[in-house]
């Protein structure tokens, strides 16, 4: 049989990634959908303000703290399993979670949710690793994982909007159980199975160890964006990068680590995971950020917003199922390069929008680094995936999701702090003659706030409150956006000389051996390949 036409793809494969891109669009949903119930599940469970933060924050603390033990369970355990399990307890979580009768047990449920949900991007990303052999068939399939996140954050907003217009606020975590029902029903007959035949036991106090690390350094880069770099967030993040520390040192000593740091030391590989925590850095705090601009500056609805923002997640979309077949003719290194450089362009000009603009341009800009972006996410994940041996598939997964959580996680503490410290110091500025203190104070914490505290003062001082306070966010947009077209540009130059290679990586699953059959095909574990696949 020709090697080639050996190593291609099935309909079985391709059937098989759309029921795992399914879930991945789920658990993008789940990180942006609870924004919009927030306000009905306040009146309902009445959460003090320190339990309404948990709420919110607990999912993604313990889904990025969990990442790293999770992609290397799977390595251990086999993927499958471990996606089915997270599916069977993100169903579940998700059941309870509507039905919460408390705060604190909608919290209990959001970290369940949260452990159950970093089950799923790792072993969805592994599997895509060894169910497609062929490194273009491979790209084309990371970019349409890719996409599903893409197209998940995009209609969370507009289902959980829709959902709460007619039902009640835990009708939003409900979209997810008939999605994670289909996964379990077809994914043990769709999907194969793989493990690492030659792992080890799990070490947990490792484990521990990534678990309090990430979430320090998570949680603290988080209270350092909300509140300024106090005790608790700058100690948060001290012990994050201590327990870290201890982890790298630990991972050395021991003889079947969680984490093989070999890994970083392919150039591709390191290279990559710079790349990506760099996108990461200067898309978050913009994301947030242009929806507040649309709803807060420019005055549209919740709905109305979201709907402007869809054009940006087509983009992302398109741009990471096109992205895989540039890669035929010209090196990733270089695509990664552009698109860098148009996200650079995309804030640029996103930074000279203005409300007299409307949001035409600005989402124009939106769009246009969207685009950009999704060619630096879908190559650099595929650059890492395929940089990683076979077996250690789960484990390169985690790490390119903890590096997309951290380089998130810093990009919303340095930037958003940053565009805080712009909108106080133009406020104190801008802000109208005669307004009490302790409503300057409070106009001073953010662009909500001000336009809450004009409510209560005379009609043209709160009028004139309101038109300072966003003009001052406005300045802050523009010099938050001004900031990431630098970087974007720094990252660019970064990509071109780090990213020097061939047009496409080396492979280590280029030729075929007993250990990387297609599915439905018996083989017999190999001692020289050790990540075996047992047919469904």
């Amino acid at each position: 049989m020709n090697l080639k036409v050996a190593n291609k793809a099935g309909p079985r494969e391709w059937i098989g990634l759309a029921v795992i891109a399914l879930p991945c669009m789920i658990y993008a949903m789940d990180l942006t959908v609870l924004n919009l119930a927030v306000p009905h599940l306040s009146a309902a469970l009445a959460p003090t303000s320190a339990q309404m933060l948990w709420i919110v924050d607990i999912y993604g603390f313990v889904l990025a703290g969990s990442l790293i033990t999770m992609g290397t369970l799977g390595d251990r355990i086999g993927r499958r399993k471990l996606l089915l399990i997270g599916a069977l307890c993100f169903g579940m979580a998700s059941v309870l979670a509507a039905f919460s009768t408390s705060a604190p047990m909608l919290i209990a449920t959001r970290a369940l949710l949260g452990l159950a949900g970093a089950t799923l991007a790792p072993s969805t990303l592994s599997l895509i690793r060894n169910m497609f052999l062929d490194e273009q068939e491979r790209s084309v399939a990371i970019g349409v994982w890719i996409a599903s996140f893409s197209i998940g954050g995009t209609i969370g907003p507009l289902v959980g909007g829709a959902l709460l217009e007619h039902f009640w606020w835990g009708s939003v975590f409900l979209v997810s159980v008939p999605v994670m029902a289909m996964l379990l029903l077809l994914g043990p007959w769709l999907l194969p199975e793989y493990r690492d035949e030659a792992a080890g036991r799990l070490d947990l106090l490792s484990a521990l160890q990534s678990l309090l690390a990430v979430l320090g350094v998570i949680y603290g880069l988080k209270r350092w964006a909300e509140g300024g770099a106090g005790p608790l967030a700058s100690g948060a993040v001290v012990a994050g990068v201590l327990l870290g520390i201890a982890f790298v040192r630990r991972q050395r000593r021991l003889s079947d680590p969680l984490i093989d740091l070999q890994l970083f030391g392919r150039p591709t590989f390191r290279a990559a995971l710079t790349i990506n925590t760099l996108g990461f850095f200067v898309a978050f705090a913009c994301f947030l950020l242009v929806s507040q601009y649309l709803q807060l500056v420019l005055g549209l609805s919740p709905l109305q917003a979201g709907l402007w923002t869809v054009p940006s997640g087509l983009a992302f979309a398109i741009g990471s199922t096109i992205a895989p077949r540039w890669v035929r003719v010209m090196p990733a290194g270089r695509i990664v390069a552009c698109g860098l450089l148009t996200a650079s362009v995309g804030f640029a000009v996103m930074a000279r929008a203005g409300r007299g603009d409307g949001p035409l341009l600005l989402v124009s800009a939106y769009t246009l680094l969207s685009l950009g972006l999704s060619f630096v996410f879908t190559l650099s994940v595929d650059l890492m995936v395929g940089a990683a041996p076979p077996e250690r598939a789960g484990a390169a997964a985690a790490i390119q999701e903890t590096s997309s959580e951290l380089g998130g996680a810093l990009g919303i503490a340095m930037l958003g702090s940053m565009t805080v410290a712009v909108y106080r110091m133009t406020l104190g500025q801008a802000a109208p003659d005669g307004l009490p203190a302790h409503i300057l104070e409070a106009a001073r914490a953010d662009l909500n706030s001000a336009v809450l505290a004009a409510v209560g003062l005379p009609a043209g001082q709160g009028q004139a409150l309101r038109e300072a306070s966003r003009q001052a966010f406005e300045t802050a947009f523009q010099v938050c956006a001004n900031v990431s077209a630098g970087v974007a540009l720094g990252a660019a130059i970064l990509a071109a000389l780090m990213l020097r290679s061939p047009t496409r990586p080396p492979d280590a699953m280029a030729t075929p051996s007993p250990s990387a059959e297609p599915p439905g095909h018996a083989a017999a574990p190999s001692a020289a390949s050790p990540c075996a696949p047992s047919n469904p």
